[in-house]
């Protein structure tokens, strides 16, 4: 507590009225700060020198960085499925494969939240910059929590129960495209949680890839709208086939279409047998595909 009879002494002497003020503003203004650095969003003090947060994904708030790696000229192979190894080999159901520039940052979450919230808060945010997801997996659908943590992303504190692990991979929008952010977050058995996201700029082009049809139709249904960003202007080819096979996962949802292209996208749906009343037109000009889920 403050003391303001303290504050009003300086060396056994009485200090005048203007003086008494002055020092127990600056006591008071020692005390907002100290009171903001621990209730604050950041735990900055707590961070490893030398060490930030990735541009694109804000940060948990309250969690402080407990790893962090940059380095040029990193191979990651990120997985589009579940995960294992089979005879000494490790098998994954797909995956993206990529050679750029790495920064890696490992947050120690607030012991008062999930592991759970924080991935959701970054899923939230990253659809929200526009990217595309990749792919989309929580709990034992994501394969080993250990050959994710140390096979994977190489970093042993993120192992844990393989029912308490989620994992979020996407493809960065223009001007970023051949960039790619994956997101992980566990929960160990001592019950610390951590989040784990790298972004790696690759040195070529990453060329198409797609997301799997049940990562579009979880994503839609957990956030309420979509944006793909890569989708080409004609529609067509591969990503004609995917948004096909996504709508034919749930023949109940019905959704709008908005972007430059929308109108064409929506015949070219039709034509290959979605129901014209699952289909509304939005009047978004933006580049790309903006999906809404209509409940």
């Amino acid at each position: 507590m403050l003391d303001i009879q303290t504050a009003a002494r300086q060396d056994g002497k009485i200090l005048s009225v203007d003086a008494q003020k002055a020092r127990i503003s600056r006591l008071l203004q020692s005390l907002m700060f100290s009171a903001a650095m621990m209730t604050g969003g950041t735990a900055l003090a707590a961070d490893l020198p030398d060490s930030h947060d990735l541009e694109i994904l804000p940060r948990f708030p309250r969690s402080e960085i407990v790893d962090f790696n940059q380095a040029s000229s990193q191979e990651r192979i990120y997985p589009q499925g579940s995960i294992s190894r089979i005879s000494g080999r490790l098998r994954m159901e797909g995956e993206v494969r990529a050679i750029g520039d790495l920064t890696a940052v490992t947050y120690r979450l607030p012991d008062e939240d999930s592991s759970q919230s924080a991935f959701a808060a970054a899923r939230k945010d990253l659809l929200k910059a526009d990217a595309t997801p990749l792919f989309w997996c929580e709990s034992r659908d994501c394969g080993s929590s250990n050959l994710l943590a140390n096979s994977v992303f190489g970093n042993s504190k993120l192992f844990g129960p393989d029912e308490q692990q989620a994992y979020l991979l996407v493809r960065l929008a223009a001007p970023h495209e051949d960039s790619l952010l994956a997101v992980y977050t566990i929960t160990r058995g001592n019950r610390r949680a951590y989040l784990h996201a790298e972004q790696l700029d690759s040195t070529s082009a990453l060329g198409e890839l797609l997301p799997s049809p049940a990562t579009l139709m979880r994503l839609l249904k957990a956030n309420g709208e979509l944006t793909l960003s890569h989708v080409p202007e004609e529609p067509g080819g591969a990503w004609l086939d995917l948004l096909v096979r996504t709508l034919r996962l749930d023949t109940g949802v019905r959704v709008e279409l908005a972007g430059k292209h929308a109108g064409d996208w929506r015949s070219a749906l039709t034509a290959q047998g979605v129901r014209d009343a699952r289909l509304e037109q939005g009047k978004d000009d933006n580049d790309g595909l903006h999906l809404t889920w209509l409940r």
